[in-house]
């Protein structure tokens, strides 16, 4: 501690005046000549410490800000001594709360409360140099700090302004009589909880809806006014309050530009206007703003949480597009444009906010992401920086080290910022240019001079600024534009026979069915109805195709597939930018549209897949069932609880997503057979399960839980029979389920207040409604599953939902042997792990009776003979050389069948037979028991596998299941061979 600051110590404390070197000595005789009894307290209390002089000495040193409010304010005004009771500990928006009204409550008119407010507003930023020049408390604990200090400021002045207003106009309120509070919205830093030591606040003013005054205190001459002019006046008071400089200085400078239509709005608007304003007149500049506003502050009203939510509602519905928006990309790459521009046109190099590398270009990066994605991850939708750079990290938008980088050179910037601020209290971040007081910000930084500092500062400025330089890149200069206008020329042309010969030059095999395609889409209603912008943007993604498919594989057949997801997208052109930005997601396109038609097809539906093909890696990686529950649960949390319609488009998008990734690798060689129909298994697994869930929750939310259960978790089991409960899902399959409880049926759920009281029986059945509307309603984003629920206990006769006795007791005495084959692909998908043991047990159980082998035998192959009568090939098609893969003899359901016949006839003594549901693993556990010679399980395994393969193939390829048998004679024979000897060992096969 310096030898000055130990005597200005000793001779407060004996009320005694000292001498000091400069640059002390004048201020601290003046002030010491007038400090009262009271004053030289309250001075004791502030350098109580050696440590606290030694810190005041640094931060006086190295602000002149500070310095005078010290000497000048703070200790002559000792109810501000609250600054120097916490300077260690970090302040929350109830802390400064408690400060402004030990501070602010006895100010009952309008001079007095913007006198002390000044004087409040120097000691908290006195407060809060001294935590950051000290190094106290981090960066973003300062900036939240000051945040907080910002918004108990402006709504402690709202609601004193509004007391008054109220007074003197009366209360507003609107049609309905209700009253009317006025929101304040925080944009940039202040919406952001980013603000800086001496930074201005942008605001916007809205209320809630029109209407007038209602005079509460009846004067002569008093008369309503409208709303509208009540929070003009409110609005103008405030901005009064926080912004005009007085003796005391200002508590903000207030900037309200970024409100509708600019300075020459209306100051405050209602919710109506502020929708109709976005809605039609709302740029891509203002969305961009509009990613860091907050209501901060919200005159005092008992449903001020409910106006908060619908005002945010209303402006992230603007901000944020329901898809990866690529809209943006063109005002976000003219942004980036005009930022560089004027960093060279007003020579920003010295900026540390506005200068090449600076602090806005790290925001620009964030919130350009921010724009682009967060319609779809929504994790994305929050006014901090430093959470939607976690989320960009976690979504894989922003590489770790780059984040981390990026993140280490903001927070210098930041610092510097504020060190630059502290020295007087200015809104700058300009270096300084003068040597000392170049030497003061580089030793409040930490360092020993300043060329230290410089190099240090322009090692952070150059990694921001290659980032900003690739966060959104330049448009690519043409490379060959002799070769770019004649693709042009060529999609300009609208003539048939003229572009066919065109096309064979430029390499298309079927060039009428590729001029006919271009012709189709020139003259389609979706195009022609477009508008300029849309129509523009078709005009550059067309010659990018036909020349991206010129010289590959049957280009006019692949163009012809893409049609309709042109068509799908002509007017919604966000999606032909994404293309046009994006080459190597048009080269997944190509190259998926090349192998299958079914690709295209689930893109024209659901366009908003295109997205997937933005990251190849991921677009062929398959992730595990604990991967797939993971990413659905916390796609979930994203999204509010009670928002059913949001929640159930998430899960179809998470469907056709995943469904779209195990097509794209299936097409492409990535995947074998039995990995696909694996995976699509787990997806479907993992979805019925979220949907028990999810149904779970709002049936206990509205009847309590079931009767007799202590737990909060369903008592219920999904069942999924053929295709699910085998293993072997398809990419359109259906999803056979039975639901079964084992809640006793008679018992009251357990109700609360507001609940309404269900018997078991009607609330398990009214979950298992539950669980097939989420799955199967039909909406604008397509249907999760078909649901067939045929194969419950008696059909679609029987109990939607059935106990798990009276399954058993069905099973054994009412079920046909076709019910039993059915059971043998019995799985229990999801639901609680007791009852699916249970259900373990009986379907063992039921399969391992003793059976009677010839009636089992005739039953097994009358029930063949029908579905090969009314499902197979007709006569003429087999006369034609056609074969049904899965329906004719020698087919996939010989195979499954044969499968089933050995579980029912030998299960009994073989018990390992039922541990299975999936074909293969039965075929395998029958040649473990010698039930069939190696040579035949093998074969019948290698069959099964090529026969359903074919049909995987032939889905995705759009074809029907009827070939040209000819190439499958053999492995007919085989089948056929090995059904006679196992179930027609003394007739002929049918």
């Amino acid at each position: 501690m310096s030898n000055h600051l130990q005597a200005l110590k000793d001779r407060l404390t004996q009320n005694a005046l000292f001498d000091l070197p400069e640059p002390l000595r004048e201020e601290v005789a003046t002030w010491v000549e007038h400090l009262s009894d009271e004053q030289r307290q309250a001075a004791r209390e502030v350098l109580k410490s050696d440590s606290h002089l030694s810190a005041w000495h640094h931060v006086i040193t190295h602000s002149q800000f500070a310095k005078q409010q010290l000497l000048n304010t703070v200790i002559q005004t000792p109810v501000l001594l609250a600054i120097a009771e916490g300077l260690n500990s970090q302040w929350q928006k109830a802390d400064y709360q408690q400060a402004f009204n030990t501070w602010l409550a006895s100010a009952e008119d309008e001079a007095t409360f913007d006198s002390r407010i000044r004087l409040w507003r120097n000691a908290m930023m006195v407060r809060s140099i001294w935590r950051d020049l000290n190094r106290i408390a981090e960066t973003l604990e300062i900036t939240a700090e000051l945040t907080h200090f910002a918004d108990v400021a402006i709504e402690q002045a709202l609601n004193f302004h509004y007391r008054k207003l109220v007074i003197d106009r009366g209360e507003p309120r609107n049609d309905a009589g209700q009253p009317m509070p006025m929101l304040v919205l925080g944009m940039g830093k202040l919406g952001a909880y980013e603000l800086n030591l001496s930074s201005d606040i942008d605001l916007i003013f809205a209320y809630p809806e029109s209407g007038e005054t209602v005079i509460t205190q009846p004067k002569p001459g008093r008369k309503p006014i409208s709303n509208q002019e009540f929070f003009s006046f409110l609005g103008q008071k405030l901005i009064k309050t926080l912004d005009k400089p007085m003796t005391e200085g200002f508590v903000f400078r207030v900037d309200m530009r970024l409100r509708p239509y600019g300075q020459s709005g209306a100051l405050v608007s209602n919710f109506d206007a502020l929708e109709a304003y976005y809605l039609t007149q709302g740029r891509d500049w203002e969305r961009y703003a509009m990613v860091k506003a907050r209501v901060v502050a919200c005159s005092s009203h008992p449903d001020a949480r409910h106006f908060e939510k619908e005002l945010m509602s209303l402006l992230t519905s603007f901000t944020y597009r329901k898809y990866v928006d690529f809209t943006a990309i063109e005002a976000l790459r003219d942004l980036k444009s005009r930022i560089r521009q004027e960093v060279k046109r007003r020579r920003l190099q010295n900026n540390v906010k506005l200068g090449e590398g600076g602090i806005r270009e790290v925001e620009f990066i964030i919130q350009a992401l921010q724009l682009i994605r967060g319609g779809r991850d929504t994790q994305l939708k929050t006014p901090s920086l430093v959470k939607a750079k976690d989320a960009l990290v976690e979504l894989g938008a922003i590489p770790p080290d780059t984040a981390a980088q990026l993140m280490t050179a903001y927070l210098f910037l930041r610092n510097t910022e504020h060190a630059i601020q502290a020295w007087q209290d200015k809104q700058t971040q300009e270096l300084p240019s003068q040597p000392d007081v170049q030497q003061v910000l580089a030793e409040a930084m930490g360092f020993a001079d300043w060329p230290t500092f410089k190099q240090a500062l322009t090692h952070h400025m150059s990694i921001v600024s290659q980032e900003f330089g690739r966060v959104i890149a330049d448009k690519e200069p043409e490379q060959d534009q002799t070769v770019s206008q004649r693709w042009q020329s060529l999609w300009a042309e609208t003539d048939k026979s003229v572009l066919a010969p065109i096309l064979v030059k430029r390499g298309f095999d079927d060039a009428e069915l590729a001029a006919r395609t271009l012709t189709t889409i020139h003259q389609a209603p979706q195009v022609l109805a477009g508008d300029k912008i849309g129509a523009d943007r078709l005009n550059r993604f067309m010659p990018l195709l036909i020349s991206q498919l010129s010289g590959r594989a049957a280009p006019g057949q692949t163009l012809n597939r893409l049609q309709p997801l042109i068509l799908s997208i002509a007017r919604r052109s966000a999606y032909l930018l994404l293309l046009i930005e994006n080459p190597a997601a048009l080269e997944q396109l190509i190259v998926l549209s090349e192998a299958s038609p079914w690709v295209p097809e689930q893109l024209a539906k659901h366009p908003a897949l295109l997205d997937e093909l933005l990251t190849p890696a991921t677009l062929y990686q398959i992730p595990s069932r604990d991967e797939l529950n993971a990413e659905l649960q916390q796609l979930m949390l994203r999204i509010g609880q009670d928002d059913l319609e949001q929640q159930m488009d998430a899960m179809r998008y998470f469907k056709q997503a995943h469904s779209l990734r195990v097509a794209a690798c299936e097409v492409t060689g990535k995947l074998p057979l039995m990995k696909v129909s694996d995976y699509l298994t787990e997806l479907a697994e993992v979805i019925v399960q979220f949907a028990l869930t999810l149904a779970w929750q709002q049936m206990t939310s509205k009847h309590g839980l079931p009767g007799g259960q202590d737990d909060d978790t369903p008592h219920f089991a999904v069942v999924g029979y053929g295709k699910l409960g085998g293993i072997e899902l398809g990419h359109s399959s259906d999803l056979d389920l039975v639901f079964i409880h084992n809640a006793n049926p008679q018992k009251e759920s357990q109700i609360e207040a507001g609940q309404k009281s269900l018997d078991n029986h009607t609330f398990y059945t009214r979950l298992g409604q539950k669980v097939i509307h989420l799955l199967s309603t039909k909406m604008p984003s397509g249907v999760l599953y078909e649901v067939d629920m045929r194969l419950r206990p008696s059909g679609n006769s029987g109990m939607l939902v059935t106990t798990l006795s009276a399954f058993e007791r069905y099973q054994l005495k009412d079920a046909w042997t076709w019910e039993h084959q059915a059971l043998v692909r019995a799985r229990a998908v999801a639901g609680h792990s007791d009852l699916i043991a249970a259900f373990n047990d009986v379907r063992q159980r039921i399969l391992q009776q003793e059976r009677e082998m010839a009636t089992l035998a005739k039953d097994v192959i009358e029930m063949r003979q029908k579905m090969r009568d009314n499902l197979g090939t007709s006569k003429d098609e087999k006369a034609n050389g056609l074969f049904h893969i899965k329906q004719d003899a020698g087919g996939i359901v010989d195979i499954e069948f044969m499968v089933q016949y050995l579980v029912l006839a030998y299960s009994c003594k073989q018990p390992a037979l039922t541990r299975w549901s999936d074909n293969i693993r039965i075929l395998e556990t029958a040649e473990q028991c010698e039930l069939l010679p190696s040579e035949q399980a093998s074969t019948l395994i290698s069959h099964y596998k090529t026969l359903r393969a074919e049909t995987h193939k032939l889905a995705l390829q759009q074809q029907s299941n009827k070939v040209q048998g000819e190439p499958f004679a053999s492995t007919r024979e085989d089948i056929e061979a090995l059904w006679q000897q196992l179930l027609l060992p003394s007739d002929s096969a049918t």
